[in-house]
């Protein structure tokens, strides 16, 4: 067993991502027998680290097997997985197989530990806390556009898609947008409109059928009533004669 592990530590604020690798093990013992989505202070991989928290979000053993959450075992166990479990694709519909996994406690086994940094420390990280990655695409939601722009629900959503540039040799340069997703639109309050109207045509239309099949019902017990009642006058006129 090699004495060097990885850290693969992400920030989300700037979208970065670095991978340390550390050889003093005294450093990780503070990251044993946590599970995953564990807060951790970092202090003692270093004094760069000093102030910074970490949450664990997983791992891989030497073997490439991942950490699943939920397992509650240091080892490795063999699941039955299907559609919507992590640590699984299927390739077809409704495919399910058993896959090794490994349990959710961190331990001296594993070569890779995936780490996110949620509270920055005092001292900016090279590679990871001091520069920025700029995101390639911008939100698609409505609902994440005015969170983004601090938008009120007056406001026009769609001046303020985040638009991005196509640039190919010998055209002209163009930007493309996404197409918002749950936007409010005067056609869209049309069409619930008329989803409303239908709907209430239709109750009423159930009830009116179930009127008249209820006064064709009525009848009919009385039709059957008098024509019992005539059927027995008859029977007790021929008796008596």
């Amino acid at each position: 067993m090699s004495s060097t592990r990885k850290l693969n530590i992400s920030f989300p604020a700037t979208g970065c991502q670095k991978l340390i690798e550390v050889d003093d093990e005294r450093k990780l013992r503070t990251f044993y027998e946590k599970r995953m989505a564990t807060e951790v202070a970092a202090d003692p991989l270093g004094d760069e680290w000093k102030g910074y928290m970490v949450r664990i979000s997983g791992g891989n053993d030497k073997q490439g097997f991942p950490m699943k959450q939920g397992v509650l075992t240091h080892g490795r166990v063999r699941l039955l997985l299907a559609k919507g479990h992590s640590c699984y694709r299927p390739r077809r519909t409704g495919e399910r197989k058993r896959k090794s996994v490994r349990g959710c406690i961190v331990d001296a086994n594993l070569s890779v530990l995936n780490l996110v940094i949620i509270k920055k420390g005092e001292k900016d990280i090279p590679g990871l806390t001091d520069s920025t990655v700029p995101r390639r695409l911008g939100p698609k939601r409505a609902s994440k556009i005015r969170k983004l722009f601090n938008l009120a629900k007056e406001d026009d959503v769609r001046q303020y898609v985040v638009r991005r540039p196509l640039t190919k040799e010998g055209k002209k340069p163009r930007t493309k947008a996404p197409r918002i997703q749950r936007l409010v639109t005067p056609r869209v309050l049309q069409h619930k409109r008329r989803r409303i109207a239908l709907k209430k045509q239709r109750t009423q239309k159930n009830k009116e059928e179930a009127s008249e099949y209820a006064k064709l019902l009525t009848n009919l017990v009385c039709l059957r009533r008098l024509s019992s009642l005539r059927a027995s006058a008859s029977k007790s006129e021929s008796s008596q004669k």
